[in-house]
């Protein structure tokens, strides 16, 4: 990982740019100092050289004005008020249930690197920014398991051990939240229900704003919210595609489908609920975000737009990593490796034939 004095360009020029946008916002906004404006915009522009976004899209500069403008606010304010600055993350919900994808319901390697690399995140802004940067893991597994096939069970147990790894690794500027922290006297249906009555849309409300959004398309003519139901609604028919299960394809498809508007109603219920709760928050998205989104997209491990740890293994070739899905790392002829404490932790692959093995230069955290 870069460190946070490389490769970061020069952002003064764009003062007087943020200065004319403040002013058509409101005429009595507050300005800060040109040094105050300049660090949260090295703050910014360091976070962005590990966005994610969609590789077939424009892609902006780190310092791209308007990719800024939703989060430059709330820097400025961590910094004036010396404080660190503070991001929320709506992400690490549980394994996926299919374990052609992935080696076990606990987290596993894949999850240590990602944790790792958010702390790092964290370090590199503390090289910019001495009193440094907090990041919320908005753990959502609870918010929609019931939709995507999650056992309750294994919920408890991804977010108990998600805990602990977060404290094995000493990442000390990651914080866990999740619906158990909120509301931890109600059963899981209490919690949803209370949930989508505070925050949620109605069904026919989402599909009327995914209709409307069509508008907004990005380069291969997909709205992002389009976009985004397609990406789940795969991810929903992978799961659901395993040995011994007797639907048909189309079945599974038209099942997904449904499914994805009721994960996507009732993510956004959460992200709601996170805005509410922690307005202060930069926002950042596991999800691919487009230029001027009120969220960041950020990179886990590699560059894929889609793949996250709770989807797939972590494969390990050389001394670099690459995630992808258990049954493509046995394909390679991969071999399990187990961790100190006799569970799965991710794969190796020693063999010569890995042509198609594009290893992400991420190392493991030490």
């Amino acid at each position: 990982m870069q460190t946070a004095r490389n490769n970061i360009p020069d952002v003064s020029h764009i003062y007087n740019h943020f200065l004319v946008h403040q002013s058509q916002a409101s005429a009595t906004a507050h300005a800060p100092t040109r040094a105050t404006l300049i660090l949260a915009q090295r703050i910014l522009t360091y976070v962005m050289q590990f966005r994610r976004t969609n590789p077939k899209q424009k892609q902006c500069s780190l310092s791209c004005p308007d990719c800024h403008a939703p989060h430059l606010n709330k820097i400025i304010k961590a910094i004036e008020s010396s404080k660190p600055v503070r991001f929320a993350l709506p992400a690490f919900p549980g394994k996926s249930p299919n374990l052609a994808k992935v080696l076990s319901p606990a987290p596993d390697l894949g999850e240590e690197l990602a944790l790792g690399f958010l702390q790092q995140l964290c370090n590199g802004i503390s090289d910019i920014y001495p009193t440094g940067a907090k990041i919320l893991v908005c753990s959502d597994g609870r918010v929609f398991s019931d939709v995507v096939g999650m056992q309750e069970e294994d919920v408890t147990l991804y977010q108990n051990e998600l805990a602990n790894l977060i404290q094995r690794i000493g990442a000390t500027d990651l914080e866990l939240f999740n619906l158990d922290c909120l509301w931890p006297n109600r059963n899981f249906t209490s919690m949803r229900e209370n949930l989508m009555a505070n925050y949620g849309i109605s069904p026919a409300e989402l599909k009327q704003k995914i209709q409307s959004s069509n508008s907004q398309t990005n380069s291969q003519g997909l709205s992002e919210l389009k976009n985004m139901h397609l990406g789940i609604t795969r991810f929903l028919a992978e799961d659901s595609t395993f040995p011994g299960q007797s639907k048909s394809r189309s079945a599974i498809q038209k099942e997904s489908k449904e499914k994805a508007l009721e994960v996507i109603r009732r993510s956004n219920a959460w992200s709601a609920l996170i805005e509410d709760h922690f307005p202060e928050l930069v926002r950042l998205s596991i999800h691919p975000q487009m230029c001027g989104a009120k969220k960041l997209g950020i990179q886990l491990i590699g560059k894929d737009a889609w793949m996250t740890p709770w989807h797939g293994v972590a494969v390990q070739h050389g001394e670099s990593f690459k995630l992808m899905k258990r049954h493509e790392a046995e394909a390679l002829g991969g071999q399990i490796v187990f961790s100190k404490n006799g569970k799965p932790s991710h794969f190796v692959v020693h063999s010569n034939s890995t042509d198609n093995l594009e290893t992400d230069t991420l190392r493991k955290v030490q």
